[in-house]
């Protein structure tokens, strides 16, 4: 799998490659901070869960939009990520597309609470 490509899906369908893509991830840890007031510094208490945001931008004819926009309408999707090439369950944040020129965004956000995994 190359890196200016990645795959999407929902449950029991086949994959959709999109090519020429770019893809950005973005991985936060989530932490807890108290402040303590009248004291020196902060408490920070790492929770260990991760989340990741994927946004993939790039081109696309008209057709393979529609194709991507009938998974962010159905079920949750799949995304393979490339980066580490695995696959997980992942929610559309955001689907933004321009007809005249194909530019497009897309925003997913890694499901934290994987029950499953395709294969």
């Amino acid at each position: 799998m190359e890196i200016n490509e990645c795959f999407i899906t929902t449950a029991g369908e086949d994959w959709i490659k999109i090519e020429d893509c770019n893809v950005h991830m973005n991985v936060k840890r989530r932490l807890q901070r108290t402040v303590i007031r009248g004291n020196e510094g902060d408490d920070l208490l790492d929770e260990g869960a991760e989340s990741a945001v994927y946004t993939i931008t790039g081109k696309m004819d008209m057709e393979k939009y529609k194709q991507i926009l009938a998974v962010f309408r159905t079920d949750q999707p799949y995304f393979h990520d490339p980066f580490e090439d695995r696959q997980m369950k992942a929610v559309f944040s955001c689907i933004d597309y321009d007809s005249k020129t194909g530019e497009y965004e897309f925003i997913l956000v890694e499901d934290a609470e994987q029950d499953e995994i395709m294969s």
